[in-house]
C-alpha cells in the first residue's frame, strides 16, 4: 500500500465536469494501473463545478483513499485552465493529464512510464484517426493547416494532450504564467524530448461529451492565438504584397499614359490598392504591439479554488 504522504513518483490529474457516471470507474482504473506500474501515485480529481452528484462522489473517494486528492473550483473556468492548474499542483515526479470518460486508456499508463523512464521528458497518446462528421473533420483538417503554416513551433496532429510531462517540463511551463494555457502546444514549445504512442481512441464510457463545436471552435482559435502569434504579423506580409501590386498598377498607368490609354481606371486601382496595403501595414503593426503587451503582462491566475481535499501534507 503507497503511503498518501510524501513525493509520489507519479501524479495522475483527473478534470472532470458533470462525470458522476464515470469518476468512480476511471479513479479505480486508474488506480489498478498505478499501483501496477509506479512506485507511488496520487490522483488529483480537480472539478470545474459541476452541478450533478460529481463533487459528493470525488468527497466519498477522497475519504476511502488518502492518494486521493481533489480541487473544487469556485466557478467552470474553461476546458484549458482548470485541467493545466490541476497539473501545476501535482508533486510527481512524472504528471499524467487525462479525460474522466476514459477516452484516454488508463491502460496506456504503463507504456508512459517506460518511455519516460528510457529518457522522454514528454510523452503523448496521438490518434491514428478520428471518429466524426466530414464538415467537423474539414474544419480540424483546415485548422492544422492554419497551425502548420503559422505555429512558431511543430504542430503534432491528433494529439489530445493525454499524455505524461517530467517534473521538470511541468515546472518549466508553470513560470510561463500563460492566463490562456495551450497545454498541448506548450509541451511542445517547451522543446524537452519528446515521444509518441499511437492509440485507437475508444467513445466515452457513459454520458455526454462536454466538446461540442463551439468547445472546439474555443480550442481551436485559442490554439492559433496562443500557438501562432506570428499570425499577427501576417497584415503586415500581405501589405507588402498589396504594396507590390500597387507599384504594378502604377507602372501600367504610366505605360497606359505614353500610350494614350485609360489612365484614371488605373489610377484610381493604384490609390485603392495603396491605401489598403497601408491599412494592412499599420494594422499589422498594431497587431505586433499586442502580442508584446499580452507576453508582457501575464500573470492572471488559471482559477480560484473554493476547496482542497487531502492536500494537508503539502507546504
Amino acid at each position: 500500500m503507497n503511503s498518501a504522504l510524501g513525493t509520489p513518483e507519479l501524479s495522475i490529474v483527473i478534470p472532470c465536469y458533470n462525470e458522476e457516471e464515470n469518476v468512480q470507474g476511471i479513479c479505480a482504473a486508474v488506480t489498478a494501473q498505478a499501483e501496477l506500474h509506479a512506485a507511488s501515485h496520487e490522483i488529483i480529481l480537480i472539478d470545474n463545478c459541476s452541478t450533478d452528484r460529481t463533487r459528493a462522489l470525488i468527497r466519498q473517494l477522497c475519504e476511502e483513499d488518502g492518494r486521493v486528492r481533489a480541487i473544487f473550483n469556485n466557478r467552470n473556468y474553461g476546458q484549458m485552465r482548470s485541467p493545466t492548474h490541476g497539473i501545476y499542483q501535482a508533486q510527481g515526479q512524472a504528471v499524467i493529464g487525462m479525460c474522466a470518460d476514459f477516452q484516454d486508456p488508463p491502460a496506456m499508463i504503463g507504456e508512459f512510464l517506460r518511455l519516460w523512464r528510457g529518457g522522454a521528458m514528454i510523452v503523448l497518446a496521438q490518434r491514428r484517426q478520428e471518429r466524426t462528421s466530414v464538415l467537423l473533420g474539414l474544419a480540424r483538417r483546415v485548422g492544422y493547416g492554419l497551425l502548420g503554416r503559422f505555429a512558431d513551433y511543430p504542430v503534432i496532429p491528433n494529439a489530445t494532450g493525454f499524455g505524461l510531462f517530467d517534473r521538470a517540463v511541468v515546472e518549466a511551463l508553470e513560470r510561463w504564467n500563460e492566463p490562456e494555457p495551450f497545454f498541448r502546444g506548450m509541451v511542445v514549445e517547451s522543446g524537452f524530448s519528446l515521444a509518441l504512442i499511437p492509440f485507437d481512441r475508444p467513445e466515452r464510457a457513459a454520458g455526454e461529451t462536454k466538446n461540442g463545436f463551439r468547445t472546439l471552435l474555443s480550442f481551436a482559435l485559442s490554439g492559433l492565438a496562443g500557438s501562432a502569434k506570428g499570425l499577427l504579423r501576417l497584415p503586415i506580409l500581405l501589405s507588402v504584397w498589396a504594396g507590390m501590386g500597387a507599384v504594378a498598377l502604377l507602372i501600367a498607368a504610366l505605360v497606359a499614359l505614353m500610350l494614350d490609354g485609360p489612365v484614371w481606371p488605373l489610377v484610381a486601382l493604384t490609390t485603392g490598392t495603396g491605401m489598403f496595403a497601408t491599412l494592412l501595414l499599420f494594422i499589422g503593426l498594431i497587431g505586433d504591439q499586442v502580442r508584446l503587451i499580452g507576453e508582457r503582462t501575464r500573470g492572471v491566475p488559471l482559477v480560484i479554488e473554493e476547496e482542497r481535499l487531502n492536500f494537508a501534507d503539502r507546504t
